[in-house]
């Protein structure tokens, strides 16, 4: 089964839901200015050029997949799915847009609009990864359990999530089509990496280029360089006095760190707590 069947499903349940407000077709025309997008659409970015074109389309075809919505506060209808076609009818100077009103709960409404953004396959790869964000903490499923649900695999979609932990700039950056899936992915857990994705861009460095250059750094933070002796034997008279495991960690310029004990069960727990406190 591919993705768009997949999805496809769980888009038509969430979407089948009968309403008292539906007329008898399921459809009916409401006013524009009583529609508002939905705060937590995945989609962010709505090219100017898509919209002019998809405009043009409804003035001469009309609308030929109506806006799903539902009913909010204030006589208002918050877009389920369709915030493209809305911006293109506002587009047009449209006073009304045929929609269809569905009840669902807002959990089920962030699903709808996600589902229906991962279906289209136009996103760029942040909100992509925002939408798949998404599912995961809505549906509480795992990175494995949603790349079954979506049809891709497992690395794919850990390799799409991990772009959320760059900086909100170097993934602005990636939306205006500036930097490429691959520059971020190679500027992931780099120092710096905002001014790195700047001489990217200026220089046009390409994306083997940028991982020549990440990964000697990369390297070096995976080397785990060899415990002084001293603090070797310090550690071990340290644990021979108090029967625990420890570590001490310096900083790199010696005159701080850390001292951490080890348990390894609550009795060893509660002893230490209790010998600390005296």
């Amino acid at each position: 089964m591919n993705k768009e069947n997949k999805l496809g499903m769980g888009l038509g349940a969430l979407l089948s839901t009968s309403s008292k407000n539906e007329s008898n077709n399921g459809v009916q025309k409401i006013n524009i200015s009583q529609i508002v997008p939905n705060p937590s659409q995945p989609r962010k970015n709505f090219k100017d050029e898509e919209l002019k074109e998809l405009s043009s389309s409804i003035k001469n075809q009309g609308l030929i997949q109506p806006i799903i919505v539902k009913p909010t506060a204030d006589n208002q209808f918050q877009i389920i799915a369709g915030e493209r076609r809305w911006r293109a009818c506002q587009l047009n100077g449209m006073h009304e847009v045929e929609c269809v009103i569905k009840e669902l709960e807002d959990t089920n409404v962030l699903e709808a609009a996600l589902i229906e953004n991962i279906q289209r396959e136009d996103l760029n790869v942040i909100e992509e990864a925002n939408a798949y964000k998404g599912l995961i903490d809505i549906k509480e499923i795992n990175n494995e359990n949603l790349a079954k649900l979506i049809g891709k695999s497992p690395s794919y979609v850990s390799n799409i999530l991990r772009l959320l932990e760059l900086d909100k700039k170097i993934q602005q950056m990636v939306i205006n089509g500036n930097l490429s899936m691959g520059h971020a992915r190679a500027l992931i857990g780099v120092p710096n990496a905002i001014e790195k994705a700047n001489e990217i861009i200026e220089k046009k460095l390409s994306v083997r280029e940028v991982e020549k250059i990440t990964s000697e750094f990369k390297k070096n933070k995976t080397k785990k360089k060899p415990k002084d002796p001293n603090i070797t034997d310090l550690e071990k008279e340290l644990s021979d006095k108090i029967g625990l495991k420890t570590s001490i960690q310096f900083n790199e310029s010696g005159s701080s760190g850390s001292l951490t004990l080890y348990y390894s069960d609550l009795n060893q727990l509660d002893d230490l707590m209790k010998r600390l406190k005296k």
